[in-house]
């Protein structure tokens, strides 16, 4: 069933005839004719071209079907703003849920993926410029740390979305007696919006730019992972790659030997057109006065949450596909200096040696490595304790200036899966420390789903109840 505009307009009249009538404000026989004229509007729109998207073209063919324009006595107390104030949010609530799921598949298959990739060993960056030792799937929780932020706003957003604008009429209420607690409990909302000014003329233009800021955020995320990725295609021995085929990669035309990551690219370009049509959202919402509809098109939030669904499943596919190379990951590790800190951490918690001169220390390795040609596994021990003393003897006057740190120490130093085991902090790439982070993770976004599943559950029975509440006013009324 699709629940668009003409699908959230037929169900307020639904329960307006359920409301009013319960109300006293529309008598049984006119309601049966509101009833039976309702349906068969209802029916008509299984033909696209009879779902009409706005009041004034839907209220004429209600009076068609009654044959008589009492039947606009359901419209007491109603206008266009609030009517389709309620089914813009009713619209956008649906594409919340679209959206937390989507986002929860993207979650799901990074979990997957660092449990598979706790012992991958890999340089991080700061800067662009290999920074120190991680592993994958500690490099991986971070990212899932952002996704779940922003799938918490999610379910925060939604719990400020969903209130009822119905009987908000244009923006300052109406005479009539309406009973906007039972509107918005029929229409699976929490409750009605309170104000009746922001219902129609100003909630309808935040909550699209705060849902369009959280999509936003999650195209980001994406797209700072894909350019990640992006970067080893430049190298000629990556470690980590798509699979090739399968609409993954695709060949040069004229280069034989390219696998060009067609599935990064495409999701890139998914991503970025994310990011810009929230920036529309924003920007049709801007400089507006109160009352203006431009900020409210269901068409362009319609968009943006449907770019978001198909970047998000493209995303998946993209870390489905991904192979990663341990050992080349690890000789990535061991062509760069990345564990330097290491050495200057150790010689002041183990030796005492303030942390700035161990870092010109370590500093001086590099430099000397790097114009000699020299990797971390082969530099020489020798040469180590010659800088020291140099270093310590030029910086620290009187302090000893034998090198402390055995042979043995200063290789296991540089051992990158070392380093990651020396690691003490919470939240660290210490192994013991990504367990439990996957193990919590886990955890949480199984609450998370469940709230999902609770959710589209909840507005789905909403609907139900509605539609059989609706039921009997279809039945002929015994006029007494």
């Amino acid at each position: 069933m699709i629940r668009d505009e003409f699908y959230w307009l037929s169900q307020m009249n639904k329960a307006t005839i359920i409301a009013n009538s319960a109300g006293g404000l529309l008598k049984p026989q006119l309601a049966h004719v509101a009833a039976k004229a309702l349906k068969e509007v209802i029916d008509s729109g299984k033909d696209p071209a009879n779902r009409v998207k706005r009041v004034i073209d839907f209220e004429p063919k209600l009076i068609a079907a009654a044959g008589t324009s009492e039947v606009t006595e359901i419209h007491v107390g109603r206008s266009s703003q609030d009517m389709h104030s309620t089914f813009r949010v009713a619209i956008m609530r649906d594409e919340v849920i679209s959206v937390a799921k989507g986002l929860e598949s993207v979650i799901d298959a990074l979990l997957e993926l660092a449990r598979n990739h706790q012992d991958t060993v890999m340089p991080s960056y700061t800067n662009g410029v290999a920074a120190q030792p991680t592993s994958f799937a500690h490099y991986l929780l971070g990212f899932i740390e952002g996704f779940k932020r922003d799938r918490v706003r999610l379910t925060q957003f939604f719990s400020r979305l969903n209130y009822c604008p119905m009987g908000s009429c244009v923006l300052n209420g109406t005479g009539w007696p309406l009973n906007r607690k039972l509107m918005a409990k029929l229409l699976g909302f929490h409750a009605p919006i309170r104000n009746a000014f922001d219902a129609t003329q100003i909630a309808m233009v935040d909550l699209p730019v705060e849902f369009a800021q959280i999509q936003a955020s999650i195209a980001l995320h994406i797209g700072s992972m894909i350019a990640d990725i992006m970067v080893q295609y430049a190298q000629p021995r990556p470690w980590i790659l798509l699979s090739e085929g399968n609409g993954n990669t695709y060949v040069s035309s004229a280069m034989p030997q390219k696998r060009n990551p067609g599935l990064l690219i495409s999701c890139r370009g998914n991503a970025s057109d994310v990011v810009s049509e929230a920036n529309l959202v924003i920007t049709r919402a801007h400089n507006v006065p109160s009352g203006m509809i431009d900020g409210k098109s269901v068409k362009v939030h319609a968009a943006l949450a449907q770019e978001s669904v198909k970047t998000m499943d493209r995303f998946v596919k993209i870390l489905k596909a991904l192979v990663v190379n341990k050992e080349r990951a690890l000789e990535e590790l061991s062509l760069d200096w990345t564990a330097s800190q290491e050495i200057a951490d150790r010689l002041m918690s183990e030796y005492g040696l303030p942390f700035r001169v161990g870092h010109h220390v370590a500093s001086g390795m590099v430099s000397f490595a790097r114009a000699n040609g020299i990797l971390p596994l082969t530099f020489p021990y020798k040469e180590m304790q010659r800088i020291y003393a140099e270093t310590v003897q030029k910086e620290m006057p009187g302090f000893a200036t034998e090198c402390p740190m055995s042979e043995e120490e200063f290789k296991a130093s540089l051992d990158p899966r070392e380093i990651l085991k020396r690691r003490r902090t919470e939240g660290s790439a210490n192994p013991e420390e990504v367990s439990r982070m996957l193990a919590e993770l886990t955890s949480e976004m199984a609450i998370l789903k469940e709230q999902t599943t609770m959710l589209a559950a909840a507005i789905d029975q909403s609907m139900a109840d509605l539609d059989s509440q609706f039921e009997p006013f279809l039945q002929e009324v015994e006029i007494k």
